[in-house]
């Protein structure tokens, strides 16, 4: 995968001056998927840390692994059963406890693959299958497919890191819209999951102009 990383970094470096200043400050992809993950586990996780801060996220994840001690992640039964009250002692929301429950229901309903399903399955008919659950939008299942299936041509233009990242790589006044960051991702396929990476990086290193 670090070849992979290479040529996609070369790649993108090779775009544009804007493109090769930002990767020569950054360094290396250091991307890290975490494929052990089935989809499942993967949603969960996504919704925990959908409109927060990191380090927030971090938080209401870890309180909620502290209830199955001994254990990795809680089985889809296993957070059917947990009471509302405890998860929300975690720090979720009650949008997002009915949102990982409906998730966990799907798990053993069917609707949410196992790994080995989602790995063949193309892009977009996994999105639709998965944004008619409740709660779970496009962004939710590009993190899946980013993080837990390993595709490298994923770009989250509903991200605003992405959207802001790319604006301060450009030094533009305003974000781009939905559409119009779809048509500047264009010419970073096959690649966009690791312009995705760098651009999550941008706001780190320029000023807003």
């Amino acid at each position: 995968m670090a070849d992979t990383y290479q040529a996609a970094s070369d790649f993108l470096a090779a775009l544009d001056a804007d493109w090769q200043r930002h990767i020569a400050a950054i360094g290396p992809c250091l991307h890290r998927p975490h494929p052990a993950r089935d989809p499942y586990e993967s949603l969960v996780r996504a919704i925990a840390y959908q409109q927060l801060h990191a380090k927030a996220g971090d938080a209401i994840l870890g309180r909620l692994l502290g209830l199955f001690a001994g254990q990795t992640f809680p089985r889809p039964e296993q957070l059917l059963a947990t009471d509302v009250e405890r998860l929300r002692g975690c720090g979720f929301s009650a949008s997002k406890i009915a949102t990982i429950q409906g998730i966990a229901q799907a798990t053993l309903d069917g609707v949410v693959p196992d790994y080995a399903t989602a790995l063949a399955m193309d892009d977009e008919a996994l999105i639709e299958r998965l944004v008619s659950l409740r709660g779970v939008g496009r962004w939710t299942v590009e993190m899946l497919l980013i993080y837990s299936l390993e595709r490298m041509d994923i770009l989250p233009v509903d991200d605003f890191g992405v959207r802001e990242g790319y604006r301060r790589l450009k030094g533009l006044e305003v974000q781009p819209t939905r559409k119009q960051m779809i048509e500047i991702g264009l010419a970073w396929r096959p690649y966009r999951t690791v312009a995705a990476w760098y651009l999550w990086r941008v706001p780190k290193l320029l000023p807003s102009p």
